[in-house]
């Protein structure tokens, strides 16, 4: 029972206990009647004068905790001239007021935050308390190569991603370098942040790969241009050298002389090994800006894929091919790209191991792009090879220069094509190409 009700039942109990007095009164003496019925005229009019007055300072106050209930903090109250009433309202609309900044002031904050998340070349990965991703912002999507509704919902260790796989590993605190499957880097940092007292986890992502490219990029330049111009000297001045010698040897009798013409046919040809070994790095240094014309992209595949096999053995490796559709004709360096395929092709066949393998060829056609996958059954990438792939000078061959997969990577970036390298330990390996004709390719 509230305070209205009650305290209209003691008015009723009150007037009631008068009514039985008056009647008593009334066979007592009738003066005595007149004089009660004039106080309980009174006593009801006052008693009828509070309780309005009681209500409208309770009304006052229910809709005000009704409205804060509602979270309705637009509308404030006026005063209705009982002080203790006018206090208590003044007191809520200064809350009101108070509160209505602070939402306002938290809904401005929220649109900055979320425009920022979303114009952030940084990815931004929010967990909730129970390890579930919660949300992620655009670049966190192509950096993880998944959507937002692909990814929100599930822990990063069930993210079918290599990246979220990475990061499920790092603890607060932590900050990890981790290498992409087309050669790129990013850097993972995993931090907290405190909602309604439980810590929920975060993660920041910032992409390294531009970044560290050109720095290794000038740095292996500059070596490469280094080694170049003293091994060019070298061999210059020294094969000079063997021809005065070779002039000299005809003053020698004919056996003496022979054994020299085969000596110094022995130093000219490792010369021009050499030569030959330098070229190699001086090409990735000196490669032309892609002159992009129309290619018939079938055309250039069979062409590389002809040429490798013919230099293949038959027994240990067998070729298939899984196209769904012609590729068409794509904007590009017919030569550069078609290097870029042969060292591919080179490398699959490579890879297949003495007692045979197969390297497959598959081919699709999309909108607007083309899609090159060569895989083949090798060992595939080792673990600790992974974090290197694409590194200059860096092979797992014995007698590799380590400069092949360095020199596929400048051509497919300088066309802007995607591309991957991936493949679990064990194989299969599989590289990616899009060959995109729009504006933007598919990203792989």
């Amino acid at each position: 029972m509230n305070l209205r009700r009650r305290f209209i039942l003691y008015l009723a109990i009150v007037h009631a206990m008068l009514a039985a007095l008056a009647w008593w009164l009334l066979q007592q003496n009738i003066l005595w009647l007149v004089a009660i019925e004039v106080v309980f005229a009174a006593s009801l009019a006052v008693g009828v004068a509070i309780v309005t007055r009681l209500s409208s300072s309770l009304s006052a106050v229910r809709q005000s905790a009704q409205m804060l209930h509602d979270g309705e903090f637009t509308t404030r109250f006026r005063e209705i001239g009982h002080p203790d009433v006018d206090t208590l309202i003044r007191v809520y609309n200064q809350m009101v007021d108070g509160l209505r900044e602070e939402r306002v002031r938290l809904q401005e904050q929220q649109y900055f935050l979320g425009q920022l998340l979303a114009a952030s070349p940084a990815g931004v990965i929010v967990l909730e308390h129970d390890g579930r991703v919660a949300s992620v912002n655009p670049a966190a999507e192509r950096l993880l190569q998944l959507t937002a509704a692909e990814a929100e919902g599930r822990t990063l260790g069930e993210a079918q991603s290599s990246l979220a796989g990475s990061l499920d590993l790092l603890l607060p605190g932590e900050t990890s370098v981790v290498p992409l499957s087309n050669g790129g880097r990013v850097r993972g940092q995993c931090a907290t942040f405190v909602e309604r007292g439980h810590a929920r986890r975060f993660y920041l992502v910032e992409e390294l790969t531009e970044e560290l490219r050109q720095t290794e990029k000038s740095a292996y330049e500059k070596l490469i241009r280094m080694m170049s111009h003293e091994v060019n000297n070298s061999v210059g001045a020294t094969r000079s050298l063997l021809q005065s010698s070779l002039a000299y040897g005809e003053l020698l009798p004919p056996a003496r002389r022979g054994e020299l013409e085969g000596a110094l046919g022995i130093a000219g040809a490792r010369l021009d090994r050499l030569n030959s070994f330098m070229r190699g790095f001086a090409d990735v240094v000196r490669m032309p800006q892609p002159v992009k014309q129309p290619c018939d992209v079938d055309q250039l595949l069979d062409g590389c894929v002809r040429l490798i096999q013919a230099q293949t053995d038959p027994a240990r490796v067998t070729w298939r091919s899984e196209r769904r559709s012609a590729l068409g004709t794509v904007d590009l360096d017919e030569a550069q790209i078609e290097q870029a395929l042969l060292n591919i092709l080179k490398n699959a066949v490579e890879a297949i191991p003495a007692d045979g393998g197969t390297v497959t060829i598959r081919a699709d056609r999309g909108a607007d792009s083309s899609c090159i996958e060569i895989e083949d059954t090798g060992p595939g990438i080792p673990d600790e090879a992974r974090p290197h792939l694409f590194t200059p000078f860096f092979t797992t061959k014995q007698n590799g220069q380590g400069i092949g997969l360095t020199m596929v990577q400048e051509i497919l970036r300088r066309h802007g094509f995607d591309y991957a390298l991936e493949g679990p330990a064990g194989g299969p390996t599989r590289f990616r190409i899009v060959l995109g004709n729009g504006p933007h390719s598919r990203r792989v």
